[in-house]
This record gives C-alpha cells, structure tokens and sequence, in this order.
C-alpha cells in the first residue's frame, strides 16, 4: 500500500494519495478489499465486530465490505493531519484517537478504534517470544516455562517465520512497533 492520509467530511470518508484527495467509495472495490484484507489479517476483532454490525447488508457484498472499510477508517482516522501519514510506504498503519461522540460508552471501543495488532503467533510461541524479548538466553527461557531448548528454538523459529523476519534484532523492532507486549 502507498503512503495515505485518511479525513473524514459530513460522514464521508476521503483519502489523500499521491497528492491528490478522493472521496472513498463502494466502488473503490480494489483499495477496499485491499484494505479489509488488512483489518482481516491483523485486527481480526475489528473484522468479526464490524462484520456483525453490518451484516443485513451482506448480500450486497461490495456495499457490505465499503461500509466495513469505511467504518473503520472513521474510528481510526478521522482526522487530517500532516505530522504522519495514517499508512506509511511499508503498509504500517498509524491510528489516531479520532473525537466520537460515543468515547467512553461505545461497546466496541478498543475492538474497532484503536484496535489491537494481531500478531498470528499461536499462544505458545506468544508466550516464548514474551520472554524472549526481554531475555536473549534459550536454556533460561527454557527453565522458565518448563520446556526444552529445542521446543523453544522451534517456537522462536516458527515466529521468525510467520512474521517474515530473521534476527532477534528484527523480533525486538517488530515487537515495539507492534505494541505486541503492552
């Protein structure tokens, strides 16, 4: 994904690319399935809420998807601002905390705005690659949760893996832009 900078204006959502300001329809099919796949893979709580919410429009399947992309947008991007981009050239996405009328009373507050990053990691390999980024020692991890060294190695692996990268260096500058621990 490009660098893109969302606002919204009378309940419509518009997108800044390129230098150039578009108002984000259902039939933008193409940037929405590319960004529902992201809420999909990544904030799958968002995903499931939103999915519920809109579900009597689920036969009109790009309005029904629209209307998902377009919500999250709104909870999460509201505002145009110049200081950041809401999605970077890598794809990062940079969530505001967007003025609702709803803050603090809102069910879904913490589920679809300001949603958690979804790391795919299995609880096992969460529980290792916890411990792991503060502590570089193997057989320490090891004693800790009461495994082998080479059920902790495969853990690590497996993370290394399924989150495209290859150091701990990597794991550690992944883990803090996440926010996977806190």
């Amino acid at each position: 994904m490009k660098e893109k900078e969302f606002y919204t204006c009378e309940d419509r959502v518009y997108c800044i690319s390129d230098g150039k300001s578009i108002e984000i329809t259902e039939k933008d099919t193409d940037f929405v399935d590319e960004f529902l796949a992201t809420i999909e893979n990544f904030y799958p709580h968002a995903y499931n809420a939103l999915t519920a919410i809109y579900s009597r429009s689920s036969m009109n399947q790009p309005y029904f998807r629209f209307l998902i992309v377009r919500r999250f947008i709104k909870c999460n991007f509201g505002t145009l601002d110049t200081t950041r981009h809401d999605i970077d050239n890598n794809g990062e996405l940079h969530f505001e905390k967007v003025v609702c009328p709803m803050r603090g009373e809102c069910k879904h507050e913490g589920e679809i705005c300001m949603p958690k990053f979804n790391s795919k990691l299995s609880d096992a390999e969460m529980r290792v690659m916890r411990i792991f980024y503060e502590y570089k020692d193997i057989d320490k991890i090891a004693d800790m949760l009461y495994l082998s060294g080479h059920t902790v190695k495969n853990h690590i692996k497996a993370a290394y893996a399924k989150l495209d990268i290859h150091t701990r260096g990597e794991f550690i500058t992944y883990a803090s832009k996440h926010q996977l621990f806190g």
